[in-house]
């Protein structure tokens, strides 16, 4: 999984270090299967934990912390999701201040402009939300742990590998989702469920979108 990670890192890293465009992506006609090959790996990644898991004898839903089991805690899930997601996006505000200009490549052509990408934008916010919370969260957080001994170290370190992981988008962004991926850990940590992360995680990113392109 890390070695995955790694190749994905120095992905990233080389599409914004490469020359002739100002931006990652120069081409937005083909953003649709850019979305579908994101959604594909997303969901990969979860049967390669979920495959592991299953080596183990455990399930996907002792990772993420069991099922919802009644309405009542469908809404408290939802209901606690709204002041991390406040608190969510005042870091991420400051950050952004306090880091100053961004010389990165621009990824606005990554972003969504007609009605079927819209929709593949959702699928993709979705799936981020669901998949990573699993992946990060759920088994790299839990790995480290275990390898540490040390939940500090773990949601540390699970928040350093989440946000190289955003490397395309430049050293900026990188170190910015790298701090938000370590809000998600605590978050994951108090709750003892990847529920309401994914909740919060999912909307984020649908909202980025919307903050960031057509969509507004």
């Amino acid at each position: 999984m890390l070695l995955i990670q790694a190749a994905l890192v120095a992905l990233g890293f080389w599409m914004q270090h490469q020359s002739g465009s100002d931006s990652v992506f120069p081409q937005h006609r083909k953003v649709l299967w850019v979305y579908l090959w994101v959604m594909a790996l997303e969901w990969g990644l979860v049967a390669m934990v979920r495959g592991g898991l299953k080596a183990q004898g455990l399930r996907l839903t002792d990772v993420i912390g069991g099922r919802w089991s009644n309405l009542k805690v469908v809404v408290f899930d939802l209901a606690i999701s709204i002041p991390f997601l406040l608190v969510w996006f005042a870091a991420a505000r400051l950050m952004h201040r306090v880091l100053g200009p961004d010389q990165a490549k621009s990824i606005n052509n990554l972003l969504p402009q007609s009605t079927v990408e819209i929709i593949l934008w959702i699928g993709v916010s979705i799936s981020a939300g669901i998949c990573e919370e699993i992946v990060f969260r759920g088994y790299f957080q839990k790995q480290f742990a275990a390898y540490t001994n040390s939940m500090i170290a773990a949601v540390l370190l699970q928040g350093v590998v989440f946000g190289l992981g955003h490397s395309y988008q430049g050293l900026k962004q990188v170190l910015i989702i790298g701090v938000l991926g370590m809000l998600y850990g605590w978050f994951a940590v108090w709750r003892r469920s990847l529920r309401p992360n994914m909740i919060a995680h999912a909307w984020t990113d649908i909202w980025s979108g919307w903050l960031s392109g057509p969509l507004r």
